[in-house]
C-alpha cells in the first residue's frame, strides 16, 4: 500500500493583504454616518420650518431681504407684516429691522423696513435699525451688541420658514435667547424641497466649521 505525503505548505513571509478590505469597510461606515448626519439635519430643518416659536420677548428681530429703492420686496414685506402682527399682539415692545445696502442702492434694507413700519403706525421709539449687516451673521451680531447694551437678549426672530433652523442656531451662537416665528415662504413642491436641501447643506457645514466662517467663505466665493 502506497503512502501519500501531506502537501508541503511553504511560508512565503508575505503578509495577507487585508488592509484594502478594512479601508473599504471604514469608508463605508464613514459614508453611512455622513448620510445619517445629513438626513437628521434635514429633518431638523424641516421641523423648524413648520414650528412657530412666537412668545413674549424683549424684542422682535426682522431679518433683512431685498428692497427696491426704499420699497420692501414681497419677501421683506411678508416678514415686516408678520413682525407687525407680533408687535400688535403685545409680544414685544420693540422691533429691530436689519440689513445693509447692496451696491448701487440708495436705501438699506433696514431703512426700507423702518419706513414701512412707520407708515403702518409703529412709533419711532419702538423701532431700532441695524444698517451695516451684509449677512445673517453680521446683522444678528450687530443687533445683539446694541440689544445687550439695553439689557435686551430675549428675542423672537422673523424670517422665511425654510431659514428658521439656521437663524436660531446663529442667534444662540451669538448669545441671544432666541426663538423663530417664521413667515410662510409660499413655496411648494420642488422649489420648497430645493430650499430645504440648500439649508440642510448650509447647516450641515456650518455646524462643523462655524456659521461665521461659512458666511465668510460664501462672501469670498461670490465677490
Amino acid at each position: 500500500m502506497s503512502m501519500v505525503a501531506d502537501p508541503v505548505v511553504r511560508d512565503t513571509g508575505k503578509p495577507r493583504r487585508r488592509w484594502p478590505r478594512r479601508v473599504g469597510r471604514a469608508i463605508l461606515v464613514l459614508v453611512l454616518l455622513l448620510v445619517a448626519y445629513v438626513a437628521i439635519t434635514f429633518v431638523q430643518v424641516y421641523r423648524a420650518s413648520t414650528h412657530d416659536g412666537a412668545r413674549a420677548a424683549d424684542a422682535i428681530i426682522v431679518l433683512g431681504a431685498a428692497q427696491y429703492d426704499g420699497r420692501p420686496s414681497p419677501v421683506l414685506q411678508a416678514r415686516l407684516d408678520h413682525a407687525l402682527e407680533l408687535y400688535e399682539a403685545g409680544l414685544a415692545d420693540r422691533i429691530v429691522v436689519t440689513g445693509g445696502r447692496q451696491e448701487g442702492d440708495r436705501f438699506t434694507e433696514a431703512t426700507a423696513g423702518y419706513n414701512y413700519l412707520r407708515e403702518q403706525g409703529v412709533p419711532d421709539e419702538a423701532l431700532l435699525k441695524e444698517v451695516d449687516g451684509t449677512s445673517t451673521w453680521d446683522s444678528l451680531q450687530a443687533s445683539a451688541r446694541f440689544l445687550e447694551g439695553r439689557d435686551l437678549t430675549d428675542v423672537v426672530l422673523v424670517t422665511n420658514d425654510y431659514h428658521a433652523y439656521r437663524v436660531e442656531a446663529i442667534a444662540e451662537d451669538i448669545g441671544l435667547d432666541a426663538t423663530v416665528s417664521p413667515t410662510d415662504s409660499g413655496l411648494t413642491g420642488t422649489e420648497q424641497i430645493r430650499q430645504l436641501v440648500r439649508e440642510t447643506a448650509a447647516v450641515s457645514v456650518g455646524r462643523i466649521i462655524g456659521y461665521d466662517r461659512l458666511f465668510r467663505i460664501d462672501n469670498a466665493v461670490n465677490d
